[in-house]
């Protein structure tokens, strides 16, 4: 139940460009959301901690190649494992293997997450990718507050921690970025297609930035009882968005009958 009134609450929520809400986010989502930046500077010299607690910067593990950078929380209840798995799908589309090419970088955005965690995300998220070589380009990281703020700021990534929860509530995409560490393109939702990820990184290799189609998903839970994902879903549908509601969440339930099966 908890997970189906999340998948409901994240079609809810999900908003195309130029679509109107009818009514304002929940408090709890307010300052929440993903504001596109196309051309920001990443800090490079910005310190982490790597799946073998290595202390690296930013800057080394980008190597003058594109990048993708994904922001996410290891301990996340369903949609960062969404955007995870979005992207290794994305990225088994393509013809180059990570770390060829390009780069992929996992930062954690909870700053009591460690590397332990962090190593097992990875090993998990490579067996499924299943290309040697791997390993040395896609980086799983976790970091101080202080550090963490400096990346999702500089991105337009912004979050916040719900007490009440446990949980952060947050946004859903992935950032491209240029061998120079600027913003090149913003991608939102959970499916990246290969098509999709080949041309932002192409575009990215060549310094190019632009502006992405702004559909944002949003991570928080609800009280399923108060009845308001139901309004909300049907005047999203109302404003255009059937069709991407209905993909989206085909998509909740493939992968929340996968996770079902792993579990068991």
């Amino acid at each position: 139940m908890r997970v189906l009134a999340l998948a409901v609450l994240t079609l809810a929520l999900a908003v195309p460009a130029g679509a109107q809400r009818a009514e304002p986010l929940p408090k709890e989502l307010e300052g929440v959301g993903i504001e596109e930046r196309p051309g920001a500077q990443v800090p490079l010299d910005a310190v982490f901690l790597d799946e073998d607690g290595k202390e690296v910067r930013l800057g080394e593990l980008l190597n003058g190649k594109p990048t993708i950078l994904t922001l996410v929380y290891y301990r996340c209840p369903m949609l960062c494992g969404l955007v995870l798995q979005g992207v290794l799908e994305g990225l088994k589309g393509l013809p180059a293997t990570v770390g060829d090419e390009f780069n992929v970088v996992t930062i954690s955005i909870d700053p009591l997450e460690t590397p332990t965690l962090a190593k097992l995300k990875k090993q998990t998220y490579l067996a499924e990718y299943g290309r040697s070589g791997a390993a040395a380009g896609w980086h799983f990281l976790t970091g101080k507050q202080e550090q963490i703020q400096r990346v999702t700021n500089s991105v337009g990534f912004f979050y916040k921690w719900n007490e009440e929860r446990q949980e952060y509530a947050h946004g859903a995409g992935i950032f491209v970025l240029t061998p120079q560490g600027k913003v090149a393109r913003t991608l939102y939702g959970v499916l990246y297609e290969p098509r999709t990820l080949k041309l932002a990184l192409s575009e990215a290799r060549e310094g190019k930035s632009s502006l992405g189609e702004k559909i944002i998903l949003y991570c928080f839970h609800y009280d399923a009882n108060e009845g308001r994902y139901v309004v909300a879903a049907s005047r999203i549908m109302r404003a255009g968005g059937a069709l991407t509601a209905l993909t989206l969440g085909g998509w909740l339930l493939v992968s929340w009958r996968r996770s079902r099966r792993e579990a068991s």
